[in-house]
């Protein structure tokens, strides 16, 4: 039976289901895989340099899968890819499920952490394409309440996960934090299968579809495996894939500056220094977020000497707090109060790290993390609204993408930093390194958003525009632009 033809002028809420749960396979599967590590060794005799693998693998397919399906979303809709994602999902865990338990399946699971990765591409980029062909078709232009359910439900997946990892690992062993993808998986294909329109309006009609740009993928992916395998075992050894990602990644700009229809429009992208920084504004938030998940938990165990679980109820107030600011500020379209609170809020969290000690009280450690929460919850969901508005419509999906390419990029960078600083112990000392880190990246971050003046236009396109459920909302342009001051994509290719 067919669907109801949606609202003319509010989002189309059916929508939600497939689009949150096609966003949460990532975060899910990141966060549950971090409680399986030991007991996946365990069960398959699989050292720790092993199992890494299982972290790494699902990093590194995203990083370089996330452009490019959401350059294919782009292209040929969300319907396909999102189906083609979930499918992918549910044979990886149909392998994590089926597989024999002996040494050698590491690798498999290697391979299933691979393909999962590469199915969970599909999600995000799929729910920025339908926010923003909703938008188009609704004219809202900045619809943030949808915006905002995006970011909570991602960061929500972020907290339940590890608790969730296990329980399933409780009850049925490892095997589950696999198996759970082939539910996962076959519901994101049926939603999307019942759910997600045909076409949005935003893809090229057939006759017009450019051709895939096979080449500058293959340099792309080049340039990003090497970098990100250097960057996750920096030694004189691996300096040659250092080199290897210099030779692709000139390569990758001399093709993309030549072909007509690029994986990466270099010119469009080099011409958007806006985008950019906000690029670069989610490299630094992924790092410091990281830096602390990480870093401070592994403090908090051999420095502070707290058992598993009480460190990990000390790191709950920053997500709970990151929540709870998502929620109450998400209606507000504004980004840059949001970026500049955040700013000081990391900056703020950076200096109190340098007050703590062996004996350093709880209270204090949790009066930090409530405010890490603050940025945790405004810079991911402002750095996410920039983007809806700075990014060419046509290209929504591809540059969400490679937005999780920068994130990604910060967490590698994030493990570089506390895996040197700290070497084989999580001393104070090494603690108050990382708290100076966090300090000048945070004045990094403070310094490119106060410097940024396309971020005050954003968010002021006109009456309604802060709510996805309004009437009208205006501030679009015929090709669907938000009229944010700055001069869209579009016209700058012209």
């Amino acid at each position: 039976m067919a669907l109801k033809p949606p609202p003319p002028q509010r989002f189309d809420r059916r929508l939600l289901a497939p689009m949150m749960l096609g966003a949460v396979l990532n975060p899910i599967n990141t966060a549950i895989i971090a409680v399986a590590l030991a007991p996946i060794g365990i069960a398959l005799g699989a050292p720790a340099s092993e199992t890494v693998w299982l972290v790494s693998a699902l990093y590194l397919a995203t990083a370089i899968g996330q452009p490019l399906v959401g350059r294919l979303v782009d292209i040929y809709g969300v319907k396909r890819l999102f189906l083609a994602g979930g499918a992918l999902v549910a044979v990886a865990g149909a392998i994590g499920l089926l597989i024999p338990a002996s040494h050698d399946s590491i690798w498999w699971l290697v391979v299933a952490r691979v393909v999962l990765g590469l199915g969970t591409c599909a999600g995000y980029p799929a729910a920025m394409h339908m926010i923003r062909a909703e938008g188009q078709r609704t004219g809202v232009a900045s619809p943030a309440v949808i915006l905002t359910v995006l970011s909570v439900t991602t960061q929500t997946v972020a907290v339940i996960g590890p608790t969730l990892g296990g329980l399933l690992i409780g009850a049925w062993g490892w095997r589950a934090t696999f198996a759970v993808n082939l539910p996962l998986g076959v519901a994101s294909v049926i939603l999307g299968w019942i759910l997600l329109p045909r076409t949005t309006g935003l893809e090229p009609p057939r006759d017009q579809r450019p051709r895939i740009d096979g080449l500058g993928i293959l340099f792309f992916a080049v340039t990003m495996l090497a970098l990100l395998v250097f960057l996750q075992n920096i030694s004189v050894a691996t300096l040659w894939m250092v080199a290897v990602a210099l030779v692709a990644g000139a390569g990758l700009v001399w093709w993309e500056l030549r072909v007509d229809a690029p994986f990466i429009d270099l010119r469009v992208l080099g011409g958007n220094g806006p985008l950019l920084l906000t690029y670069t504004r989610s490299l630094l938030t992924a790092t410091i977020s990281y830096t602390f998940v990480y870093g401070f938990t592994q403090w908090l165990e051999e420095g502070r000497t707290l058992s598993p679980t009480a460190a990990g109820l000390v790191l709950l107030p920053v997500f709970a707090a990151g929540i709870g600011v998502a929620l109450a500020f998400g209606r507000r379209p504004e980004v840059l109060w949001k970026l500049l609170i955040g700013s000081i809020a990391q900056l703020a969290a950076g200096v109190l790290v340098l007050f703590m000690g062996g004996t350093t009280p709880i209270w204090f450690l949790v009066v930090t993390m409530l405010v890490l929460g603050i940025p945790q919850g405004l810079n991911n969901l402002a750095i996410q609204n920039t983007l809806y508005h700075q990014a060419e419509p046509e290209r929504i999906a591809s540059s969400a993408g490679l937005l999780r390419t920068f994130f990604y990029l910060g967490a590698i960078v994030a493990s570089v930093v506390y895996g040197n600083v700290y070497g084989a112990h999580a001393t104070t000392g090494g603690l108050h390194v990382l708290g100076w880190v966090v300090i000048g990246i945070s004045v990094v971050f403070l310094l490119i958003t106060v410097l940024d003046r396309s971020l005050r236009a954003i968010g002021h396109e006109g009456a309604g525009g802060g709510d996805a459920g309004g009437a009208d909302g205006g501030g679009a342009d015929a090709g669907g632009s938000p009229s944010t001051g700055e001069p869209s994509a579009r016209t700058m290719r012209a």
